[in-house]
């Protein structure tokens, strides 16, 4: 599902600059780029993922790390019910408690480092986001930082706007990712440690009418094409300039 949450990832990304009043086309793309590539990290815990094969070694060890983590951690706190797995992989990677505890070291690293911390959370975004949905990620974010250069005012300023809300976005692109799991047969632990029908690890679904299996035409053929045109639609100004225009013409 990587192309899938990164592409959910960005939607929720150019949302989040709307919700916090981004409005500029470079700040918000900043943001959606981000979250586009943080809506896969919680995959960090399978060797095979993306996120874990994307600086090689590095992000191996950090793979292992979580998976042993993540196993030590279930084995602690799994329920009566829950179910009789090792619990490496979407267990803890895949909880809103991940998700807050990722914004708050954003958070926390931006405020002591400042453009240092800010550079590597947006590369990390960048890299992740690119390497499931091509280098058009990198080519966008570049011309946006070029134009933005560009531009007069107080650049400075507006990178501490943006560096405010990393944090949130990195945040947004987890809680994007569980959604997304959340969605498809085997459900996501979303709301640990809650314990819900005698489950610590309780797997969020919907019902199974509405759960689709990963890699079928209804990813590929229904949810990826809906989410690009909101990617579009969603970008500052595209819906004032050409979609409103085009509405009122048949009015």
């Amino acid at each position: 599902m990587g192309r899938t949450h990164a592409l959910s990832g960005w939607c929720a990304g150019l949302g989040v600059a709307y919700a916090v009043d981004v409005r500029s086309l470079h700040q918000s793309v900043l943001l959606a780029a981000t979250t586009a590539g943080f809506a896969l990290l919680p995959d960090l815990d399978h060797p095979g993922a993306s996120a874990s094969r994307l600086l090689g070694p590095v992000t191996a060890l950090l793979c292992r790390i979580l998976r042993a983590l993540s196993a030590a951690v279930y084995a602690l706190t799994k329920g009566p019910r829950d179910e009789k797995v090792k619990g490496k992989h979407r267990h803890l990677t895949h909880t809103l408690l991940f998700a807050i505890g990722l914004w708050y070291a954003t958070d926390a690293a931006t405020d002591k480092w400042g453009p240092t911390a800010v550079g590597v959370v947006v590369l990390s975004g960048l890299l992740l986001a690119e390497a499931v949905l091509g280098d058009w990620v990198l080519f966008v974010a570049g011309a946006g930082v070029i134009a933005w250069l560009g531009t007069a005012g107080n650049h400075v300023a507006d990178l501490q706007v943006v560096s405010g809300w990393l944090g949130l976005a990195v945040a947004a692109g987890c809680v994007t990712h569980c959604i997304g799991d959340a969605l498809t047969k085997s459900g996501c632990p979303f709301l640990f440690p809650v314990p819900i029908a005698g489950e610590t690890w309780y797997e969020i679904r919907p019902p199974k009418a509405l759960r689709f299996t990963t890699g079928t035409w209804v990813e590929n053929g229904l949810i990826a094409p809906l989410l690009i045109i909101g990617g579009v639609l969603l970008l500052p100004g595209v819906w004032t300039t050409y979609v409103e225009p085009l509405t009122a013409a048949f009015d």
